[in-house]
């Protein structure tokens, strides 16, 4: 080979070589161009976001809201006008709807609750609402509880409605240091008050369950079976009879028939539960959960106390509830 030639392949070699390293290179850059433009672009996406409304809500749900939004709270504690507002937001800034960075700190005010340093007014407040409320203002006050109530409850009776706070003992906006006793005098209603009997007969059982609901009676029910014509599951015996105005504790007593045409996937009787006498009528409530688990209210009624007593045609299987003021007294499986 002839060194003309051979210089010509080295040559023409080299120029290869230099057009693939200039290829790569600029490929390389290329794609790093690329890979830097959608970097920027993702973040720049990513780095605005709109402020929520978390003003109202529990701090632990407001901090969630925030995370998703990738903001980051600041927060600031202060006292608010009742203790209902403990650990709620009160304030935020920036307000809801302005658009930030993701990153941002968002200043949040949460109640600490009320400064306790007086007795607030709970006369002509109810005594059951009042006593709620002394259990929310305990739980947040740390180890010792702040208020207790006196017991037994002085009652005395007055034209205003039973249960209705009439004095109280520190009186109202008296200075407190410290954990405190509260003493109050509640309204047991009218003395010898009465009341007009309805119209209950030939009612069905539920029916009847409606009307002793809205009317304020004192009633007691009792089953027996069907005689003659007589309908099931109505309501056949009744003393007092309707329209007769007796003294407001007076037991209204209600004779119920055993329905016709129970299925033998159902149940029929009389729930009963022994109800502690009270100075005024407190509202009890009787719910049946159903065996796939529905839970539905089957009656409704203020009851002064004694044997508490409801007829029920209900699937076998089902739980009957009892409730005074939100309170469980007694549950019980029919039909098994």
């Amino acid at each position: 080979m002839s060194k003309f030639d051979l210089s010509s392949i080295e040559d023409y070699v080299a120029n290869h070589l230099r057009l693939f390293i200039f290829s790569v290179v600029g490929l390389v850059i290329f794609v790093g161009i690329i890979a830097v433009s959608v970097f920027f672009i993702a973040v720049r996406g990513e780095e605005q976001t709109m402020v929520p409304d978390v003003v109202g809500k529990e701090l632990t749900n407001a901090l969630l809201e925030l995370q998703v939004k990738e903001l980051y709270p600041r927060l600031q504690l202060r006292y608010s006008q009742t203790s209902k507002d403990k650990g709620y937001i009160l304030e935020q800034e920036p307000i809801p709807g302005t658009i930030v960075k993701a990153g941002r700190r968002i200043r949040l005010t949460v109640s600490q609750g009320v400064i306790l340093n007086r007795v607030e007014n709970y006369i002509s407040q109810n005594l059951d609402e009042v006593r709620m409320e002394i259990q929310m203002i305990n739980a947040s006050s740390g180890i010792l509880p702040m208020f207790t109530i006196k017991e037994p409850i002085m009652y005395e009776f007055s034209a205003e409605k039973p249960g209705v706070i009439l004095a109280q003992k520190p009186e109202p906006n008296s200075d407190i240091s410290g954990p405190t006793t509260l003493e109050f005098v509640v309204s047991k209603g009218r003395e010898n008050q009465s009341i007009n009997v309805p119209q209950l007969s030939g009612l069905t059982f539920t029916d009847a369950l409606t009307a002793i609901s809205s009317s304020g009676i004192n009633y007691q029910f009792t089953l027996r079976e069907r005689n003659g014509d007589e309908r099931g599951g109505t309501i056949v015996v009744q003393n007092p009879t309707a329209n007769n105005s007796v003294p407001l504790n007076t037991i209204v007593n209600l004779t119920v028939t055993v329905p016709e045409n129970i299925s033998n996937n159902e149940t029929f009787g009389l729930f009963t539960y022994p109800i502690p006498q009270n100075p005024y009528p407190l509202s009890v409530r009787l719910e049946a959960q159903l065996p796939q688990g529905e839970r539905k209210l089957l009656f409704t009624v203020n009851y002064m106390g004694g044997q508490f007593t409801a007829p029920y045609r209900q699937p076998k299987g089902t739980i009957l509830i009892l409730s005074m003021m939100n309170r469980e007294l007694y549950r019980e499986t029919i039909g098994e």
